[in-house]
């Protein structure tokens, strides 16, 4: 019982689905054209702070709903989040940049290994569990937590042969930031050092990042935190963290 109760407060965040994504005018931005994908039981709306704060940078905001918890992640790529971003109207011969929570991190990765897209520009990963996560290896075949989290959810362990372990280097610009603050104490006594309630913040690393930032948020509030937002778009205009 005490398994499938942590299986609930695991990755996935009880939410109302919607199918609707949010576009900026992308032939009269100038900024560039960004691409938002939620974390794993999310929907859009959780990025809507990021999206208000791209769009006043003046750039091009695709902010994608997709089905995280219906779906492995090849599937997810395929036939969801590139076909959505060719409706958003963005020019793909054009670097698409990312900024994404959670499994939105892998997605991209999957995106880069495949080839989906022809050019991907700077990418901040919010909370990514890059290197998996512990949580899965312990409550991966408990019922529930298969139920909650989906097939995307279950290839998210810290094994060699896991989704996220098998995608390699990333070849894009690429920076981190993590949280090492929880509001979940039971969930962090399975994860080993600093983590964020969910990820360990040494997961959360991948091999070609260009920089990695630490604040004291919690993995489900991450992407509505002022600092992160504010580092974010630092990132997408500076290919840097200010670490000032």
């Amino acid at each position: 019982m005490r398994r499938a109760i942590l299986a609930l407060l695991s990755f996935a965040a009880i939410s109302a689905a919607g199918n609707s994504f949010s576009l900026g005018e992308t032939g009269e931005r100038t900024a560039g054209q960004v691409v938002l994908l939620h974390g794993l039981g999310r929907t859009n709306r959780s990025m809507n702070p990021l999206a208000a704060a791209l769009d006043a940078a003046d750039y091009a905001v695709c902010n994608i709903d997709y089905p995280s918890r219906d779906y492995p992640i090849g599937e997810l790529v395929s036939d969801h989040i590139v076909p959505a971003i060719h409706a958003c109207g963005f020019d793909v011969r054009r670097a698409v940049d990312f900024v994404t929570h959670s499994l939105g991190g892998i997605i991209v990765r999957e995106i880069s290994a495949s080839s989906a897209l022809p050019r991907i520009g700077r990418v901040v990963m919010l909370a990514p569990p890059n290197q998996g996560s512990e949580i899965v290896d312990l409550l991966g075949d408990n019922w529930l937590f298969e139920f909650v989290n989906g097939p995307a959810g279950q290839q998210l362990g810290t094994e060699a042969e896991s989704k996220p372990n098998s995608l390699g280097a990333v070849e894009f610009e690429l920076g981190i930031i993590t949280g090492n603050s929880s509001i979940n104490p039971l969930l962090s006594n399975i994860i080993p050092g600093e983590d964020d309630g969910t990820v360990a913040v040494q997961r959360t690393k991948v091999a070609g990042m260009e920089d990695f930032l630490i604040l004291p948020v919690s993995h489900p509030f991450i992407m509505r935190d002022e600092v992160v937002i504010r580092q974010s778009l630092h990132f997408l205009a500076h290919g840097e963290f200010d670490h000032n």
